[in-house]
């Protein structure tokens, strides 16, 4: 027998002669879709990271900053469509010639929304002290996940962060409708010329 469907084909009894009693049993039901062990959700990775590469070395500023803000938006998304929040963030820098660059900084408090990820991501990039370096691409890594609702969340005055909140929820049910290039910060769509 090579496949599965051999297998279920065979009468139960013939399974368990050749495999002996309890294997054979066990075979049989499992090659007929029997398994009535509890189905139990794993829990979610500790970690979740997004990276992007370059076409050809950059040392544009502006490039670097655009793909450093397209990598906070797609990790914000992931880890709000998972629910859960980031406590630090690493980024990673690779440069050409083989070699990188890494730094993590803890968030002030945990968070799966892009501006305190932006924030922290804009002071890693600035921690970089970039001048001429050629990269070839960039990693971004939310650590230290946890739950999003044991994310303490901290009451604000501030109306322009709660609507930028608010607005941030409008545009994850979009992204979810038709895609999830379709809505973004003007700053990550490429110029067109």
């Amino acid at each position: 027998m090579r496949c599965v469907g051999l297998l279920a084909a065979i009468p139960s009894e013939t399974v368990q002669r050749l495999l002996g009693g309890k294997a054979g049993r066990l075979a049989a039901d499992r090659a007929r879709g029997i398994d009535p062990r509890p189905v139990v959700p794993r829990a979610l990775p500790a970690s979740a990271s997004v990276r992007c590469s370059f076409h050809e070395h950059t040392l544009d500023g502006a490039v670097v900053r655009a793909a450093l803000l397209q990598l906070v938006v797609r990790l914000g998304t992931r880890l709000r469509g998972r629910g859960q929040a980031a406590r630090a963030l690493t980024l990673t820098l690779k440069f050409a010639g083989g070699s990188s660059w890494e730094k993590t900084r803890r968030l002030a408090a945990p968070s799966g929304h892009e501006d305190g990820l932006r924030q922290l991501a804009y002071q890693l990039m600035d921690a970089a002290g970039l001048q001429r370096g050629r990269l070839t691409g960039l990693a971004l890594k939310g650590e230290d996940l946890i739950d999003a609702d044991q994310a303490p969340r901290q009451l604000s005055l501030d109306d322009t962060r709660e609507a930028r909140l608010a607005a941030e929820t409008a545009i994850d049910s979009v992204r979810d409708k038709f895609g999830p290039r379709v809505i973004g910060p003007a700053a990550v769509f490429r110029r067109a010329s």
